[in-house]
């Protein structure tokens, strides 16, 4: 009996030290829902806005997000991720005329996390007091007119006709297992000061990010998303870069273990060489962004903070983690060619997503997910005619079975999960983060916005008149 007791005191002696441990530990998930559509077509066909926001809803219809969402769930399920980082949480609405209120049509983040509950592992997104861990960063207007798109299946239940303007916010979220709600301490939300502006003074792209502290274990820990900006302009510090020295600015006072995840949009070889390989156009070297400028690369701003990449080693061709398609129907055959070149043989050109941490936080496992095709565990049959062509040239390209469908992924990113061991960080809250107020549209954003809803109108009406006379 005596021998039989000193057993078991033994055995547990072994398994409390292993217990607290565990309750040390977090898994992580660094992951961009993508909004859709390509942004960057569609800037190519401004001032022609209706032709811009016709293009985007359609990519928007053809990569639907009912069948992505359930695959994105499966996958933060199967990877056990108890915070997830989420980017392009996007919500897209739609009005009837100028005088009706927006509806809300899509909403990738409630679908998401609806997903999972479905799947009967339920994430939340982080909230405290009333508040959620949701920045809205940017976003287009509804604006009737201007941007008026076509899509009588979807605008006949909801408006009784076949048009309606669409306008989308897009932004950052935190969503935790809902077993952690109780642990949230504080979350807060926050804006970058350098925007872009795609039309001056009419249209700005907005970026920030959101933040959560949480209680793992004993230990509150502070978990950041944010995605930085990807356009740039040649011969200048990429906004990405400036975002970046901001982030590291607003958490040069958090002492607590501090873990940030997000689509950083700078890839360690930027700003790249004149003439390097470069399928994913990330910004290129100039007199103001020497190669090998830190200050004009987001990934060793945050790298020179001292901060640490917890996931695997970022210039391994096989850790890129984007460049599917627009249409996510594998990656465009010239991305794929150079791709294949520098040593991805499934089309990613470019490491963008990451998850740094800082404080006493260190990696004890990290992979990069969803980075193969056609062969995925999130991929989902799509039928746009343009998806099909694009998987069968694609195939046919790798040489491997040529498909009769199309085979799309869930997102064109790839993503990253990291299992974390948190250490002695400071043991108490750091002062919450500047809270920059997100930008309104002033007042000649409105006043330019709605000239052009009158021009756009004007053109409507000639030619309707036109048409009516050639009948």
């Amino acid at each position: 009996m005596k021998r039989s007791l000193l057993a078991i005191v033994l055995l547990l002696s072994f398994i409390t030290p292993q217990a607290q441990a565990t309750d040390n530990h977090v898994t992580v998930m660094s992951r961009n829902l993508y909004l859709g559509a390509d942004v960057g077509v569609a800037l190519k066909l401004i001032p022609d806005f209706p032709a811009a926001a016709q293009y985007m809803w359609s990519q928007v219809k053809a990569n639907d997000f009912s069948q992505r969402a359930p695959k994105l769930a499966q996958e933060a399920i199967t990877n056990n991720a108890d915070v997830i980082g989420i980017q392009e949480a996007t919500t897209w609405y739609c009005k009837k005329n100028a005088w009706s209120k927006k509806v809300e049509v899509l909403n990738f983040t409630k679908e998401f996390l609806a997903a999972t509950k479905a799947l009967g592992h339920e994430y939340v997104l982080a909230e405290f007091d009333g508040k959620q861990a949701f920045n809205p960063g940017y976003s287009i207007a509804a604006v009737p007119f201007l941007t008026m798109v076509n899509d009588p299946s979807t605008f006949q239940p909801l408006f009784g006709q076949d048009k309606a303007a669409c306008g989308f916010v897009i932004g950052d979220a935190l969503a935790i297992k809902k077993e952690l709600a109780d642990k949230v301490l504080k979350v807060g939300t926050t804006e970058y000061v350098d925007t872009y502006s795609i039309v001056p003074t009419l249209m700005t792209i907005y970026r920030g990010y959101a933040w959560a502290d949480i209680n793992i274990g004993n230990q509150p820990v502070r978990f950041v998303t944010t995605h930085l900006e990807s356009i740039w302009d040649e011969g200048k510090v990429p906004n990405a870069a400036k975002q970046a020295t901001q982030l590291v600015e607003d958490l040069k006072e958090t002492t607590m273990p501090l873990v940030i995840v997000g689509d950083f949009n700078s890839d360690p070889r930027d700003p790249r060489p004149q003439g390097a390989p470069n399928p994913g156009e990330q910004p290129i070297a100039s007199d103001a962004c020497p190669a090998g400028q830190h200050n004009c690369s987001s990934y060793w701003i945050m790298k020179d903070a001292k901060f640490t990449e917890a996931d695997p080693a970022p210039l391994l061709p096989q850790n890129y983690s984007w460049g599917m398609s627009a249409l996510l129907a594998g990656p465009d055959k010239a991305r794929y060619l150079a791709s294949k070149e520098m040593g991805n043989k499934f089309g990613f050109s470019d490491r963008l997503d990451y998850v740094f941490v800082k404080n006493g936080v260190a990696a004890v496992e990290s992979k990069i997910i969803g980075n193969t095709w056609p062969d995925n565990v999130n991929a989902w049959q799509c039928s746009n005619e343009e998806q099909i062509s694009n998987t069968q040239e694609v195939a046919s390209t790798m040489g491997i079975a040529v498909p009769d469908s199309g085979i799309c992924l869930a997102t064109d990113h790839a993503g990253v999960v990291s299992t974390l061991l948190i250490g002695a960080g400071a043991s108490e809250r750091s002062a919450d983060l500047p809270a920059h107020k997100p930008f309104p549209i002033s007042f000649w954003q409105w006043v330019g916005l709605a000239f052009l809803g009158l021009v756009a109108y004007l053109v409507f009406r000639k030619k309707s008149k036109l048409l009516s006379k050639a009948k």
